[in-house]
């Protein structure tokens, strides 16, 4: 029997990448999102590869919706043995401008829908076995302007995340938790996503497709991994936030508003997701397919890292041995 794996944010992005990816090389799909229309098209296209698509419409920000849909998947597909969060809503705006009801909204999206995923995830594996993996970002490590209720939340749910491994491990349970930290990624978000700014908004390149996510994603669920980076991008904005995060503060202060919106005029009427799903035949890309990266250098060379590694140690043992030789010349 083919395992079976719960994808919540399936209906679009990467959500929808990753049931693809998760349905090519034979798992049962439960896609969990808003919008049913959506959804339903998603689970045909996926039933092509012969496996079995249950379409449930689920506002993960209500835990019991949540927590029916995953007892469905069970009567319907049988035991989850992956659980993968990728479900998320934002806001480009001003912390001045935004509403505490978008702040709670975007928020219970975004961080509480991850930690719903985990619970009754959680709930039924703890007897067994399976993997829960959680979506991050880089921007989780290094908040950037006009985006804090997602980079809020993204770090809340890296918080929330390493505190259920610690427990994980205390209860000696077989459930492996992995997080992946995403960078910039061509996804209908940027044409959905509540703006207030008046010009339309992009991502920070460099962008990928969502199919690298996805791979990403996978990998993540089929190796005992803590944790993965994605894109040299990701790395290097964890990495300069340790080093020098005041210097990171101004820089972006100049560039960071720019950098998030084109020289387009956001329409009027432009739609929001932020609490209703936006109807339209949305899927996994964005409209930056021109200017997005279809492979990362750096996933590959994490995904072979023991080689790397290997090949590293032995290039400086050659070093070594050559310098000893010429010293006894």
């Amino acid at each position: 029997m083919a395992k079976v794996v719960v994808i919540t944010g399936a209906g679009a992005g990467v959500g929808r990448a990753t049931a693809e990816k998760f349905a090519q090389e034979g798992y049962d799909v439960a896609l969990l999102s808003r919008d049913p229309d959506r959804l339903d098209r998603a689970a045909d296209e996926l039933r092509r590869y012969g496996i079995r698509a249950l379409p449930i419409p689920t506002d993960v920000a209500d835990a019991a919706a949540v927590e029916a849909a995953a007892e469905r998947i069970e009567r319907e597909l049988g035991p989850i043995d992956i659980w993968v969060n990728v479900a998320m809503a934002t806001a480009f705006s001003p912390v001045s401008e935004l509403t505490p009801e978008e702040v709670e909204r975007g928020t219970r999206v975004t961080y509480l829908g991850q930690v719903h995923g985990m619970m009754s995830a959680l709930k039924r594996m703890r007897d067994r076995s399976g993997t829960i993996v959680n979506i991050g970002s880089a921007l989780a490590y290094r908040s950037v302007p006009l985006q804090s209720v997602y980079c809020g939340a993204k770090a809340a749910i890296r918080g929330f995340t390493d505190s259920l491994r610690s427990e994980i491990i205390h209860d000696g349970i077989d459930v492996h938790l992995t997080m992946v930290d995403l960078p910039a990624v061509n996804t209908p978000q940027f044409d959905w996503a509540l703006n207030k700014m008046g010009r339309k908004a992009r991502p920070v390149a460099p962008i990928y497709e969502p199919e690298v996510p996805a791979r990403a994603i996978f990998f993540a669920a089929t190796h005992k991994r803590r944790d993965v980076w994605l894109g040299f991008s990701t790395v290097k904005a964890i990495l300069a936030n340790r080093v020098a995060p005041g210097l990171i503060d101004r820089y972006l202060a100049k560039a960071g508003y720019s950098g998030q919106l084109t020289d387009q005029r956001a329409p009027a009427d432009a739609p929001s997701n932020l609490f209703e799903p936006v109807k339209g035949d949305y899927a996994a890309h964005g409209r930056f397919d021109n200017s997005s990266r279809r492979h990362s250098l750096q996933f590959f060379t994490d995904r072979h890292r023991a080689a790397f590694l290997t090949a590293a140690i032995a290039g400086v043992a050659l070093l070594a041995h050559r310098a000893a030789k010429r010293l006894h010349v």
